[in-house]
């Protein structure tokens, strides 16, 4: 980690090298990557004294990570299941400090054609308008869709809102036939599924 660090450092400062500056990142987040991750560019100036550009390089090469992390890979972007969102989507949303909404459309075999941001905040029923999540689905021809989105305090259980926002665009995805199959709530390593059993995609067409 520190190793790293340093590059993204680069040429360091006046009496400090770029290794001791990214000895002193890594002291100040105990060496937990997933403490660094949290961070925004404001924090990382305040929390660990670097400068702003150095901060935005850290920041930038972190959600870089995520992302690929995220990215379907042939067969591997099937969907089959809530440990399959998880596995896509986990990576990018597990350690984020605010909750962000994401869809994932799906073709008629159940593979990822894209994953769209809805919103990014706190989850709340009034500002989900269901056309802004079908827009893109109804555009690009999706067959179904899965919702997404993170619980910053590291517990997916399921709340009541998140309940409220399934239910109105459950109903939304059976008047435009585009069926939601499943909302999945990512926490820290572990994650919770508001429609598996027998409503969810099951097996799903082959």
């Amino acid at each position: 980690m520190v190793e790293l660090l340093a590059i993204l450092v680069g040429s360091g400062t006046s009496g400090r090298s770029a290794l001791d500056i990214a000895h002193a990142v890594a002291r100040d987040v105990a060496a937990s990557l997933q403490r660094l991750a949290a961070l925004d560019v404001s924090e990382l100036e305040q929390k660990c004294g670097v400068g702003r550009a150095t901060a935005a390089r850290i920041v930038a090469a972190l959600e870089l990570g995520r992302r690929a992390a995220a990215q379907p890979q042939g067969e591997a972007d099937r969907i089959r299941g809530p440990a399959d969102v998880f596995r896509l989507m986990g990576p990018r949303l597990h350690d984020l400090p605010q909750e962000e909404f994401h869809t994932l459309l799906l073709n008629t075999r159940h593979r990822v054609m894209r994953q769209v941001l809805v919103t990014r905040g706190i989850l709340d029923a009034s500002l989900i308008h269901p056309r802004e999540v079908f827009r893109p689905a109804v555009g690009e021809g999706a067959a179904a869709l899965i919702l997404v989105h993170n619980h910053p305090s590291g517990d997916p259980t399921p709340s009541a809102e998140d309940r409220a926002v399934t239910r109105q665009l459950v109903e939304a995805g059976r008047v435009l036939g585009i069926p939601v199959l499943d909302h999945v709530v990512v926490g820290r390593g572990r994650y919770r599924s508001l429609m598996e059993g027998p409503a969810s995609m099951g097996g799903g067409p082959g």
